[in-house]
């Protein structure tokens, strides 16, 4: 119980006119419901010996609303626990997939190659949103950011070389749409996986664009083009990278390890208040048992 914190220490305020109370009650003697004040002590004993009526409540009954307001304080002070089930901290470090469908990588092995390190990087990416575009001629969102690495999974699993609509291949359409994808580009990774094909002055303007906003970005080449493909020059998408620098498709967990750590999280003022296992109100419950004993019906 080393983390119980209480979410609204201010209502412990409450306890000291409640030990007020309490002395009063503790102090001050039974009474008869002012008969004492009346009658002489023999007369007062000898008329609730004969039943004729009841006299005062007990000090144990009196003690009732003390015992009623205790818990309730307690409960209103909200004693907590942090929750370990639901973040209060929220990635803004999103990592965008941009899986290259030309012909020339769908319809050789070079796809299966692309498919298996899209799934390395999402197996090595834990918590971090990762977004997926697919691209040819054009760009598409076939997810946006997600946390959940099994949706993407699914989709990665069953790509093929009928999904792009037109041929060509236009890596600066897919960088272009990654940048609108991002709401926080400083802290972003765009993974480009291709096989360098379609390096075009408008992929070199549109990486320059979004490294300039802070995102890395980093190409992963695919090897074995389909037959009577073109076979880009193996540094083709260096100019694209942050650094410079084109990792091959087998080195996907090593990339995956390095981006791990990048980004950051912010905290989200909407999560606080869910941050927390609050006994508040189980503990204000409690003053139900001296309120009932207090309403209950006395013969």
């Amino acid at each position: 119980m080393e983390d119980l914190i209480l979410l609204r220490p201010w209502w412990l305020a409450a306890v000291l006119p409640l030990a007020l109370m309490l002395w009063r009650v503790l102090r001050r003697p039974v009474s008869a419901g002012g008969w004492e004040r009346l009658m002489s002590p023999q007369m007062l004993a000898a008329m609730q010996a004969l039943g004729s009526f009841s006299g005062s409540a007990s000090r144990g009954e009196r003690l009732l609303p003390v015992a009623a307001l205790f818990p309730l304080i307690l409960g209103l002070s909200g004693p907590a626990l942090p929750r370990q089930d639901l973040p209060v901290m929220a990635r803004n470090d999103t990592v965008i997939l941009a899986i290259d469908l030309s012909p020339s990588v769908a319809n050789g092995r070079a796809l299966l190659q692309a498919q298996q390190a899209a799934a390395a990087l999402l197996q090595g990416l834990p918590g971090r949103p990762v977004g997926l575009i697919l691209y040819g001629n054009e760009a598409f969102t076939a997810s946006a950011p997600t946390t959940d690495p099994r949706r993407l999974e699914t989709m990665i699993a069953v790509l093929d070389a009928g999904l792009m609509p037109a041929r060509g291949s236009s890596p600066g359409a897919a960088i272009g749409l990654a940048a609108r994808m991002l709401a926080n580009p400083q802290q972003a990774d765009l993974i480009l996986i291709s096989d360098g094909g379609g390096v075009d002055r408008i992929a070199l303007a549109e990486a320059a664009r979004l490294s300039g906003l802070g995102a890395g970005i980093w190409p992963v080449r695919v090897e074995g083009a389909a037959a009577g493909a073109p076979v880009p020059e193996s540094s083709a998408m260096a100019p694209l990278a942050s650094g410079g620098r084109v990792l091959n498709w087998n080195q996907a967990d090593d990339l995956a390890a390095e981006l791990a750590g990048r980004g950051s999280r912010h905290r989200v003022a909407e999560l606080q208040a869910f941050g927390y296992r609050d006994f508040g109100p189980l503990l204000a419950a409690l003053a139900a048992v001296p309120l009932l004993m207090m309403l209950r019906r006395r013969s």
